[in-house]
């Protein structure tokens, strides 16, 4: 059960090993462009971020329909891709799903799971999440795990125990050298399209709880370690003053990431 005193331990920590994980950036296209678009939006990421990507890690994760047409624009590029979502199942009859090796055949590196949109119109749960985390990491597929609490949940003083409770059952299973290959995405579900983020002591509070809360799953060395993304209405405004967070790793960018300017200057902040 979640104790407040593991965040109060972890208050004057600041984060000593950050320097030893590379930051990750990645644009989450969602149900938006066409193949077009989407040859258009990658195109110009590639010309405006050819010399981030040796610094950082840029991924675009766009819809299914775009994979392969992002992929021959981006190979070779630096710049990684991923898919939105997947099923844990290898193949059968599953009408509408994706599996874990459909989505690596398309060259695509990164799969999100848990967002909470497919939590909230979906009905995605912390197990499903837990099946399909487990069915990525047998694909050698890199997930970014996306957890984060309600407004009413944050009013009532219950973000942290929604995190562990996410977290725990979401990560169940897992040994330590495969939580060293998950991205966990803290998402504060109140700051998702709404164009209110989280304050940087906000984001700062939530992301050491969780690097705390791995360092009790599966020991100090992969708390270090593991990356931990922000994300929720993260804005080129807004971008510089949390990704340069001790414990804020990149960060999981929703509409910034649909035009090319405002997610090059994203990544340009966190570089």
């Amino acid at each position: 059960m979640y104790k407040r005193n593991l965040t109060v331990a972890t208050a004057q920590k600041k984060g000593n090993h950050e320097g030893m994980r590379r930051k990750i950036v990645a644009g989450n296209w969602k149900m938006y462009k066409t193949v077009s678009e989407a040859k258009e939006l990658a195109k110009a990421l590639k010309v405006r971020l050819v010399n981030e990507v040796r610094k950082l890690d840029v991924v675009v994760i766009p819809p299914f329909t775009d994979l392969l047409a992002v992929a021959e624009i981006l190979r070779d590029s630096g710049i990684s891709w991923g898919a939105q979502n997947l099923y844990w199942e290898q193949k059968g009859a599953f009408t509408g799903e994706v599996s874990a090796e459909m989505i690596k055949s398309t060259g695509a590196t990164y799969v999100i799971i848990g967002h909470s949109e497919r939590r909230q119109y979906f009905a995605e749960t912390d197990e499903t999440v837990n099946r399909r985390l487990k069915a990525a990491l047998a694909a050698d597929l890199t997930p970014i795990v996306c957890i984060g609490e309600t407004l009413p949940q944050r009013q009532a003083g219950h973000t942290l125990e929604v995190l562990e409770t996410q977290l725990r059952a979401g990560l169940a299973g897992l040994n330590a050298e495969q939580l060293r290959r998950v991205v966990i995405a803290y998402e504060p579900v109140w700051a998702i399209g709404t164009g209110v983020n989280a304050t940087p002591e906000q984001a700062q509070e939530a992301h050491q709880f969780i690097r705390q809360l791995i360092a009790q799953m599966a020991g100090d060395g992969c708390a270090d370690e593991i990356r931990i993304q922000y994300g929720g209405s993260v804005k080129p405004e807004n971008a510089r003053s949390l990704l340069s967070l001790p414990d804020v790793d990149g960060a999981l960018v929703g509409g910034a990431s649909l035009e090319a300017d405002s997610f090059a200057a994203i990544v340009k902040a966190a570089v």
